[in-house]
């Protein structure tokens, strides 16, 4: 990608919390094409660990801080760039201000340190942030030890609804960000709507509706108690193709990516050469296998020249 292109670790408590395979590990997820990952944390005696809700992942986030700095400073990896979420799951009992410090404290001292991260509050070209994590900070406190304080948190969200069904829109320097993540859904019966407004996002304004840039932040995951558990919402149940049980969302994701591909759909400009733009956090992104390479394949239709970086 062109320089001035601007720019999950939850494998235990199934079915409850496991959102990945355990046969797809961070380092894997990384060789597979995966470039933005959503961490979850929580302080456990001090330090920090992976947790997804109520559930301990077992891998320290100095483990994770390890894994990324070994892709980025790999020979065949190193001009990558990755963008990091950071979500404080314990925020009911430890302190805002001391998971932010502890966050601070465990990336400074960490594999690869300060000079592994971007953390200004705006969306970089690429070519600023090759080799190193840009960071979304989803966690609270003022921004105190932080270098430029608040605007030093990396990108930082002004507000972010729990489970907003019809999606929520936020500004960051001048770009608008598009933002879906209705993850509570009553059950499985909901798993064809969640699709539709996921895939949504990702497309652009309609021509002439928006002049400033545009960011798209679309979550493919849901969870709720008892009829929608992670596996069944990403990967459905039963034999849907003969009409026994429930296709998920990913293999209904990658059909719509087929779809679009292919030529079968127009974007809301009208155009045959639909451009598909965005950040898709996943469960289980490699079930079916197809969904990532599509979803990579996206960077490669629509571009128009002058825009996105492009000549």
């Amino acid at each position: 990608m062109p320089d001035s292109l601007p720019l999950s670790m939850a494998f235990h408590g199934w079915p409850v919390s496991q959102c990945q395979s355990p046969s797809t590990p961070l380092a894997v997820q990384l060789q597979s094409g995966i470039r933005v990952l959503d961490i979850r944390l929580a302080v456990v005696d001090g330090h920090l660990i992976a947790y997804h809700g109520i559930y301990p992942q077992r891998t320290p986030f100095q483990d994770i801080l390890s894994d990324v700095h070994d892709f980025l400073t790999a020979a065949k990896t190193c001009r990558e760039a990755l963008v990091m979420s950071i979500k404080q799951e314990d925020f009911a009992t430890t302190p805002l201000p001391y998971f932010s410090q502890c966050v601070h404290d465990e990336i400074m001292n960490g594999p690869g340190g300060r000079d592994m991260w971007f953390l200004e509050n705006r969306i970089p070209t690429l070519a600023e942030v090759r080799g190193k994590v840009v960071m979304l900070s989803r966690f609270g406190g003022d921004g105190s030890g932080w270098e430029n304080g608040l605007e030093g948190l990396g990108i930082h969200p002004t507000a972010w609804p729990d489970s907003a069904k019809d999606g929520f829109t936020w500004t960051l320097k001048g770009t608008l960000v598009r933002t879906h993540d209705w993850y509570n859904i009553p059950s499985f019966l909901s798993i064809p709507e969640k699709t539709n407004l996921a895939t949504e996002v990702l497309l652009p304004p309609a021509e002439g509706e928006l002049s400033t840039p545009v960011l798209n932040i679309s979550f493919f995951s849901a969870a709720s108690f008892p009829l929608a558990f992670p596996p069944t919402v990403a990967r459905g149940f039963g034999w849907p193709k003969i009409g026994l049980g429930i296709e998920g969302v990913n293999g209904r994701l990658g059909k719509w990516l087929l779809d679009q591909l292919s030529g079968g759909g127009k974007d809301t400009t009208g155009s045959d050469d639909v451009r598909i733009r965005g950040w898709a956090f996943m469960d289980y992104n490699s079930e079916p296998g197809d969904v990532v390479p599509l979803l990579v394949e996206c960077n490669f239709r629509g571009r128009k020249s002058g825009e996105e970086g492009w000549e």
